[in-house]
């Protein structure tokens, strides 16, 4: 790819985008939009032709291909599946799909705030009488789920892991009592 001074760049996997401002032997130097600089390979950076908004611009909002994933969107909001007439409650407590920004969290904050979340929706369902809950926790170091697995053994509730074919290794299912006594 022939990149020039003032090229738009996006590196490869990483969050980082910028503009080109110089060359250094085989390094391409990026200023990211806070003024950072960066020296990344040619082979690390993708050039953007056309911003996204630009793009969106001419989008067609009467395409059913559109229409069709944005109902399916509306439906995954609902956190709620029903199957054989049981509710089940799913909660993602990936880090990225609670908050929008980690920014000035660091990993102790954002455990205690997936574990405040998981307390709140298991309150939730023991108010509402739903039975089962499924915390999608990720692999990872196991953290997460050590600390969830804690919380759960507060609470009159029997937890499991869940169904490998639908969540993959990284949830825990909750079956909630609903009278303990």
């Amino acid at each position: 790819m022939c990149f020039e001074i003032g090229n738009k760049v996006v590196v490869i996997d990483d969050v980082i985008r910028g503009e080109i401002f110089g060359f250094q032997g085989d390094l391409v130097l990026v200023k990211d939009e806070d003024g950072m600089v960066y020296q990344f390979l040619k082979t690390e950076l993708v050039k953007i032709e056309v911003e996204q908004k630009e793009l969106s611009k001419y989008l067609n909002i009467n395409n059913t291909n559109l229409k069709d994933k944005l109902k399916s969107e509306r439906t995954k909001k609902n956190k709620f599946v029903k199957s054989k007439n049981e509710i089940v409650m799913e909660v993602d407590l990936h880090v990225e799909k609670l908050l929008k920004s980690t920014k000035g969290m660091d990993n102790y904050d954002i455990l205690s705030f997936q574990i405040e979340k998981a307390r709140q929706k298991l309150e939730y369902c023991l108010s509402k009488k739903i039975s089962k809950i499924v915390f999608i926790h990720g692999v990872g170091e196991g953290v997460l789920k050590t600390e969830l697995n804690y919380l759960l053994d507060r609470y009159p509730v029997k937890y499991y892991e869940a169904s490998y074919q639908k969540y993959g290794l990284g949830a825990t299912e909750v079956y909630v009592y609903q009278n303990p006594n």
